[in-house]
């Protein structure tokens, strides 16, 4: 992380894996996030990924350690991802994706959870883990579905679509798509620049109030309950076959047999 004047700049770094998140990774976002929103210096948070891309999903070269037993894969979903992401949702400070390259699975989630989204036109958007066997967790997917749509998240997760950054402006998850990564890179300090010469308080009341209007306690209906109930079962396919074929596949560079 970076700060320059009021902006911090936090960077998804995983040199030759299109930042792929690790579960290091993931920790450390989470209390990067936990300590942001305690500075008074602060005003707004670029959420960017090293060199020519954002994110491209989870590192899966950690999976085959724990992704085939329940409990350990709930505790890498709830707590491990969903801490970080978590923390990001909670963080009052407003947050700037600026996204190049990759942004897949894990990075269309850590970009779900920021207020303003720019994109470089050769940003590619998807969630293609159908391809290696499993779903995505259940509070990530709730995550994703209100910040694409579920249309668009059911397309991504079923499809396995891979969208343009046009596409996803069209459909009103990016607010800005830039010729290339260096426009776009200057255009997400711009607009943190504006975010920081405004009122903090304000926006940090702005953010619990959307925060509020948004949050599972709002929902009609018996939906905290049902993700809840989710949860105890959602993990129960770790030791699938297709699990376990689609991560396989993926390491020995074959196409997955289904």
């Amino acid at each position: 992380m970076t700060v320059d004047g009021a902006i911090a700049t936090v960077v998804l770094s995983h040199p030759g894996k299109f930042n792929a998140m690790s579960r290091a990774m993931w920790r450390r976002l989470r209390e990067l996030f936990l300590e942001l929103p305690a500075r008074a210096d602060l005003r707004c948070v670029v959420v960017r990924g090293e060199g020519a891309q954002f994110c491209a999903g989870g590192d899966i070269a950690e999976y085959p350690a724990f992704r085939f037993q329940p409990d350990r894969l709930r505790a890498f979903h709830e707590d491990e991802v969903w801490g970080a992401l978590g923390a990001l949702l909670d963080c009052d400070l407003p947050l700037v994706a600026a996204i190049a390259g990759h942004c897949m699975g894990a990075g269309v989630e850590i970009a779900s959870c920021c207020d303003i989204r720019v994109a470089a036109a050769d940003a590619r958007f998807g969630a293609p883990i159908a391809r290696l066997g499993f779903p995505m967790a259940p509070r990530e997917a709730q995550l994703v579905a209100r910040a694409l749509g579920e249309a668009t998240a059911r397309e991504l997760l079923l499809e396995a679509a891979v969208l343009d950054a046009a596409e996803m402006q069209a459909r009103g998850f990016l607010q800005r798509v830039l010729p290339d990564a260096a426009a776009m890179h200057a255009h997400a300090l711009e607009r943190a620049r504006r975010i920081a010469a405004l009122a903090p308080q304000a926006a940090r009341l702005n953010k619990q109030t959307l925060r509020a209007l948004n949050g599972p306690s709002a929902l009609a209906g018996q939906a905290p309950a049902a993700i809840e109930n989710i949860v105890h079962w959602a993990y129960d396919y770790a030791d699938n076959a297709e699990h376990r074929e689609g991560i396989d596949a993926f390491l020995a560079k074959r196409p997955a047999r289904f």
